[in-house]
């Protein structure tokens, strides 16, 4: 289904392709012509922006493993949910934050989700496009704080100590107290005490998992 729809990028890849031209007498024009493509870019991040705020999702997963440190390890990401027919809406998404994927939800043909898990992509790009173009007008904006938080705790190598990583832990389970997703699996003080009474990975663990 997805190969035969049309390239979704050709509106924002038209925005802001630069002028070719490079002789002096062009500078003036291409200066307004860049300008005008740079303003049609500004403008597809905020159309971009209604769907992040009515559709996107900020979540901090805290998952337990055998190999990693404590016992468990932080998987924060960011959702964008779409209808099928939305599916050019999850590419401008994809080509703006230069990364993530798309896929069908699980239980739900009809629906795509677009996912990105990786830290750096987060707090490169998700992270800024939040700040400028959805927190401040918001109703989810503590969420975005303490998800924007966590992203630097997990940079700072926070978790890679007991208490470090209960602060991050604390911090997640404290996002969306009442909100309407899926319910932790653990309860808090689960997490708390296998967190504080140590725990020793296997022998054959990766490194840096978190």
């Amino acid at each position: 289904m997805l190969e035969r729809l049309v390239d979704p990028t050709l509106p924002l890849k038209a925005a802001i392709a630069l002028p070719m031209g490079g002789g002096r007498g062009d500078n003036a024009m291409g200066g307004a012509n860049q300008q005008e493509r740079l303003s049609s870019t500004e403008q597809l991040k905020w159309f971009l922006a209604g769907f992040v705020e009515g559709e996107g999702a900020l979540c901090v997963s805290i998952k337990e493993h055998p190999t990693a440190r404590f016992g468990y390890y932080v998987d924060p990401e960011f959702f964008l949910y779409q209808h099928a027919s939305g599916l050019r809406i999850l590419e401008l998404a994809r080509t703006l934050f230069r990364g993530g994927r798309i896929a069908v939800k699980p239980g739900s043909q009809c629906v795509l989700v677009y996912s990105i898990g990786h830290q750096r992509t987060l707090a490169e790009e998700v992270v800024p496009f939040y700040e400028r173009y959805v927190a401040r007008f918001a109703c989810k904006r503590e969420t975005f704080e303490a998800f924007r938080e966590i992203l630097a705790r997990l940079n700072r190598k926070e978790h890679f100590s007991a208490r470090g990583m209960l602060r991050i832990v604390e911090r997640a389970y404290a996002m969306n107290p009442d909100g309407k997703g899926r319910r932790r699996l653990r309860p808090l003080a689960v997490v708390r005490e296998r967190i504080l009474r140590g725990h020793t990975p296997d022998s054959q663990a990766p490194q840096g998992l978190g």
